[in-house]
């Protein structure tokens, strides 16, 4: 079978399997779980796993899931990526109790990473590829629920906030040689794919104001740690024109603990931020900003502040090659009209890290409606946001690893990690 037979083959296949992806979806948007508690939706892709009849590891990093299909020999591995979790976002009409949805395009991701699985079991197109290609079902990418995670850890159930740091950790990723994986773009209801795109890393940072108490009549015989926070903040602000456009520094607090009662004043403030930028040296310079503010603003008002930073995630660097195949393949798919490169998104993902060590691409894909992370945002075109991603990466997989994985050879000979693993542990634990 040569690489057009095989095209034809996935484009058929895949179209058989429609109604059983698109389900997928529909089952995976009702049981929306938050990072590693992900037990229903993990449930949900082992089911289908065993109805392909593809075995698979299970658990990893708790809720994960990985399978792979042999190909007739295993020179390459190609890594196809679905995250599970949903996030909090109380507004969304299809939010369940605590807040839980997929408004982040995750169930769809899933679905579409299925569909491959579906796509290339099925067609036995597999006896004609010169490697594997793995499925990787991944709990956690969003870094939320930090409390929890920490206990988590405490409990030796994790040692690393995110589901990739995770996975790596455990050795998920060791076999893999290349990775791909396709996210939604908000507020795009068409076809398109966007392709070459380059997002920010980030460090997530706690910060602990200390006051002294007093009744909220005697401030005079206080230190109000609210005040010493209000205070970082307009420091922040006032430290913004002096970024870079080219660093895209972005730097969010939110107050989570403002005192605790309203008559006294406030001797404990509690403040979560992430810090993000284009490069690690500028999340440095942007990380040094805010502990230099807060020093400031502490020293202003005979206050005190300790702060815990924890290693988030690294920028997005897409495999250039691996971007060329995925676009010849879209190309003749949707039309080079329909794909955009080179854009700008200002996101942060696990998925940076993953492809500082290996090659990986994660383009974004449309068939939504609403802003990420929004209560506006939906899918409103199934055969976008899930059919065109099936297909898309199926048809890549295969070419990386069809004449002799001619094109995967290129990609691992043109490789060079930003990070090796045991640097990138090391960098976890704060080493680097």
């Amino acid at each position: 079978m040569d690489i057009l037979q095989i095209k034809e083959k996935i484009l058929s296949t895949v179209c058989e399997g429609e109604a059983w992806i698109k389900n997928i979806s529909k089952e995976l948007h009702k049981t929306a779980e938050l990072g590693f508690c992900e037990e229903k939706s993990s449930a949900i892709v082992r089911k289908a796993f065993d109805e392909l009849q593809i075995e698979y590891e299970f658990p990893l990093a708790i809720t994960g899931v990985k399978a792979t299909l042999k190909g007739k020999n295993s020179k390459f591995n190609v890594c196809i990526i679905g995250e599970l979790d949903a996030i909090v976002s109380k507004e969304h009409p299809d939010a369940g109790e605590n807040g839980a949805v997929h408004a982040c395009g995750h169930s769809a991701q899933i679905s579409a990473m299925l569909g491959v699985a579906y796509t290339l079991k099925k067609s036995g197109v597999m006896n004609y590829l010169d490697g594997d290609i793995t499925f990787m079902a991944v709990p956690a990418e969003e870094f939320n629920e930090l409390e929890y995670r920490a206990t988590l850890k405490k409990q030796g159930k994790i040692k690393y906030f995110s589901g990739k740091q995770q996975l790596v950790y455990e050795g998920a990723f060791d076999n893999v040689d290349m990775a791909i994986m396709l996210h939604a773009m908000g507020d795009e209801p068409d076809g398109k794919l966007y392709v070459r795109g380059n997002n920010l890393g980030f460090i997530s940072k706690k910060l602990i104001f200390k006051g002294k108490s007093a009744h909220a009549t005697q401030p005079d015989q206080a230190v109000n740690a609210l005040n010493a926070a209000a205070l970082t903040i307009l420091g922040i602000h006032s430290n913004r024109d002096t970024f870079r456009e080219d660093e895209r520094i972005r730097i969010h607090p939110i107050i989570t603990k403002g005192g605790d009662v309203v008559n006294s004043v406030p001797d404990r403030v509690e403040m979560e931020m992430q810090v993000r930028a284009a490069t690690p040296e500028a999340i440095s310079k942007a990380n040094e900003i805010v502990n230099r503010v807060a020093n400031g603003a502490c020293q202003m008002i005979s206050a005190e502040f300790e702060t815990e930073d924890l290693v988030g995630y690294l920028p997005l660097k897409e495999d250039e090659q691996i971007t060329s195949v995925m676009e010849k393949i879209a190309k003749d798919l949707i039309g080079k009209d329909n794909i955009i490169s080179n854009y700008t998104l200002v996101g942060s993902t696990d998925m940076g890290d993953i492809s500082n060590i290996l090659p990986a691409v994660q383009p974004s894909i449309g068939g939504f409606m609403g802003g990420l992370h929004s209560k506006d945002f939906k899918i409103v075109n199934e055969d976008a946001a899930i059919m065109l991603p099936a297909k898309l990466m199926a048809l890549t997989a295969a070419r990386l690893l069809a004449d002799g994985a001619k094109c995967a050879k290129l990609v691992k000979e043109n490789f060079k990690p930003h990070i090796t693993k045991e640097e990138y542990l090391k960098y976890l634990e704060g080493e680097l």
